[in-house]
């Protein structure tokens, strides 16, 4: 299976963060998929490019696991040398050692300042390159003993879907790469760059971090109603004095059965849903060029401009008017 990027043989004069993936032998099909749809696709619903994306791999030609199929046609490993953004292999032996090459690749990028990205077992690819010591980061939470047997250094956080320590980030489980990846192209571009990628992907514009890697039920003895038609008629109403009791008299349901099927349903909390989605609509407004805080804080619900600016602040590492700098109209 060749590469055959449409990015091919543009990448040498695009200006664009460059994102690279080490592809290693028996590295799991899924994740390589979810590198590509986040940073490897034209984004003509944007009109724009976000990066200049390529795949890499020790070897010529690089079996991908259980033999699903082979990869051919990629660059050479020195391509990881290049990477602004370099996404590690990962595999589901994580008892085997990586290769001294591909190890040694990701310190150097680690050395030079290339930020690092992690999908499910990738996270024993960077601390096995010793590049987590010491740092946080999550992994799949059937490997959290083996993880943290064979690295106590490492502050694992085993129940959160991804870990942003900054300029090393590490997401939990297959589907949690694509969180992740929205994360980093929602830290890059803002947020309503990262709205029109998960449209594209059908894929939940924002699920946090901190939220559970597994619901409670994944497959419940009696179905229960979807939240999907509450969360829409949620997200109309962002500015009005919305909180738990009206979602739930919404539901038609008690609090605590409405906080239940929330566990259940989407690994978190209303409230902490409610307030995500109120701080993702502070961030389109201020893209938009709204500059009067109180403005942008009544408009998502969040009420104050102090209360919005500790929420972004949480969320985006980012006061309102530093963000603004970076995503409204006047950026770039």
């Amino acid at each position: 299976m060749s590469q055959g990027s449409s990015h091919a043989g543009e990448r040498a004069d695009t200006g664009l963060h460059r994102v690279v993936v080490i592809v290693d032998a028996h590295s799991n099909p899924f994740e390589l998929g979810c590198a590509t749809e986040v940073f490897g696709l034209r984004r003509p619903e944007i009109g724009r490019e976000l990066y200049d994306f390529r795949l890499c791999s020790p070897e010529p030609r690089t079996l991908m696991r259980d033999g699903f199929f082979t990869l051919t046609g990629v660059a050479g490993l020195d391509a990881a040398d290049e990477a602004d953004t370099l996404i590690v292999p990962n595999r589901p032996d994580v008892e085997v050692p990586r290769r001294p090459a591909v190890l040694a690749a990701i310190r150097r990028a680690h050395a030079r300042g290339a930020r690092l990205l992690g999908f499910c077992s990738g996270a024993f690819t960077l601390a096995e390159a010793g590049v987590l010591d010491g740092r946080r980061a999550t992994a799949h939470w059937q490997w959290a003993d083996s993880f943290r047997a064979r690295f106590p250094s490492v502050r694992l956080e085993p129940d959160v879907l991804f870990v942003d320590d900054g300029d090393i980030l590490t997401a939990a489980g297959s589907a949690a790469a694509l969180d992740l990846g929205l994360h980093v192209v929602r830290r890059d571009h803002g947020a309503e760059v990262a709205n029109a990628v998960s449209r594209r992907l059908v894929f939940a514009a924002h699920r946090d971090g901190g939220q559970r890697q597994f619901v409670e039920r994944p497959v419940p003895d009696l179905p229960e109603e979807s939240l999907a038609p509450l969360l829409a008629w949620a997200q109309e109403r962002l500015g009005s004095p919305l909180a738990v009791p009206e979602l739930a008299a919404r539901a038609a349901v008690s609090p605590a059965t409405l906080h239940r099927r929330f566990r259940a349903q989407l690994g978190t909390t209303p409230l902490a849903w409610l307030t995500g989605e109120r701080v993702a609509l502070a961030c389109r407004l201020l893209e938009r060029g709204e500059a009067r805080l109180d403005v942008v804080a009544r408009s998502s619900g969040l009420g104050t401009a102090a209360n919005l600016r500790a929420l972004m602040h949480r969320q985006t590492g980012l006061s309102p008017s530093a963000y603004r700098r970076r995503f409204g109209p006047a950026a770039g």
